[in-house]
């Protein structure tokens, strides 16, 4: 299985997926023209995407939804809500190519399990997604409010994480956002911080968890040495192994990071 964060953050997110078979994206965040770019930089073409997981309806997960099935024939799986909210949003899309995929579901695609769980944010009906192939498990999780101890069990010592890190909690509470908009993302169905973010990694990650990318950061709330600086001291102030056991990676909302084998 290989790995490119194509885009991450506040502004727009697609995660690529890769095995022998199956080409495959979570979430199109940023316009067609824009994810086409990013598969360009990583040496990957759009049109031999098969398949597109949506997260949910919020803008910056579901932009590009409709534009990508209805131009490359891509199949587009989401759960019955989130099917419904993002109706009005992406145009039509075959029915063919719409599939629903609720929580708690796995979606097998000849070897590729795509894993499906709840989180918690302000969306009609929100799910993030682990991928296992070949013995080997990558998680996305971002956008959510905390992470429960049933969420955490499901994404228990994945090989790979996609994690939230949003918002440093200092730069939210002194910055020009208005205060409903900053008790949104503080509050249980909004976004983790820092902190909130490395404080959930150690209470999933495992031996056999050696690739970490620090997500969703905020453009306006975060910086990406912050929030690395933040996530790595807490982690070593406990005894982890940052940059030896794992690694902790960057991602960027305009540039994609390098495809790796996980």
């Amino acid at each position: 299985m290989k790995i490119s964060v194509l885009a991450s953050g506040s502004s727009g997110n697609v995660t690529y997926i890769e095995t022998p078979t199956h080409k495959v994206l979570v979430d199109a965040g940023l316009s067609g023209k824009k994810i086409n770019e990013l598969m360009q930089s990583i040496g990957r073409d759009l049109q031999d995407v098969d398949s597109l997981f949506v997260t949910h309806e919020h803008t910056d997960h579901a932009k590009s939804v409709g534009v990508l099935a209805r131009k490359y024939g891509i199949n587009v799986y989401a759960n019955e809500k989130t099917w419904s909210a993002i109706a009005g949003k992406v145009g039509k899309i075959p029915l063919e190519q719409k599939f629903d995929l609720e929580a708690g579901e796995i979606q097998e695609l000849d070897g590729l399990d795509v894993q499906s769980f709840p989180v918690s944010h302000d969306a009609i009906d929100p799910q993030f997604y682990e991928m296992h192939y070949g013995g080997k498990s990558f998680v996305i999780l971002t956008d959510t409010g905390y992470v429960s101890e049933r969420m955490a069990g499901v994404i228990k010592n994945a090989d790979g994480y996609l994690f939230e890190c949003n918002h440093d909690m200092d730069m939210l509470r002194m910055g020009a956002y208005p205060w409903p908009l900053k008790q949104r993302i503080l509050g249980d169905t909004g976004h983790l911080s820092n902190e909130d973010g490395a404080n959930a990694l150690m209470e999933v990650l495992g031996n056999r968890t050696k690739r970490i990318y620090l997500g969703h950061l905020s453009r306006e709330n975060n910086m990406k040495a912050l929030a690395h600086l933040t996530v790595a001291s807490m982690m070593t102030e406990k005894d982890y192994g940052v940059e030896h056991d794992f690694h902790l990676l960057d991602t960027d909302p305009d540039a994609a990071t390098d495809l790796t084998i996980l």
